[in-house]
């Protein structure tokens, strides 16, 4: 494959990642709805499941970038998490009208999602 056709199927690559991203996510997100169903833990062990889920998606995010553009692979896996995480926090924005939690989490959460990403592009 040569130079141009590289550079014009990188926001493919990219858009199609973030797809099977959110489509991880939204499955594992399932599961876990049903085991909340069924055992009905605390709170803690909620937030805890849904970190895990985030850190879970863009670790394969990163994997993904990784294997498809081949260099520069932590770089894409950092951009992977990244994108992920603005598309999370634009979606809450747009539902809540506003940032529902404090800055702390939503700190925490962009720091765990660009370092899964960036760990996925690295051992790809």
């Amino acid at each position: 494959m040569d130079r141009s056709n590289k550079k014009k199927n990188k926001p493919l690559t990219i858009l199609s990642t973030l797809l099977i991203m959110y489509v991880i996510t939204g499955l594992a997100l399932l599961i876990l709805a049903f085991i909340l169903l069924k055992l009905q833990p605390g709170e803690s062990v909620i937030n805890i499941g849904i970190m895990v889920i985030y850190i879970i998606s863009c670790l394969i995010g990163g994997l993904i970038a990784g294997k498809r553009l081949r260099t520069h692979k932590f770089l894409w896996g950092v951009l992977m998490g990244a994108v992920y995480f603005l598309i999370l926090l634009a979606g809450s924005l747009l539902l809540n009208r506003g940032i529902s939690s404090d800055t702390v989490h939503v700190a925490t959460t962009l720091v765990m999602c660009i370092a899964a990403g960036m760990i996925g592009g690295m051992i790809s």
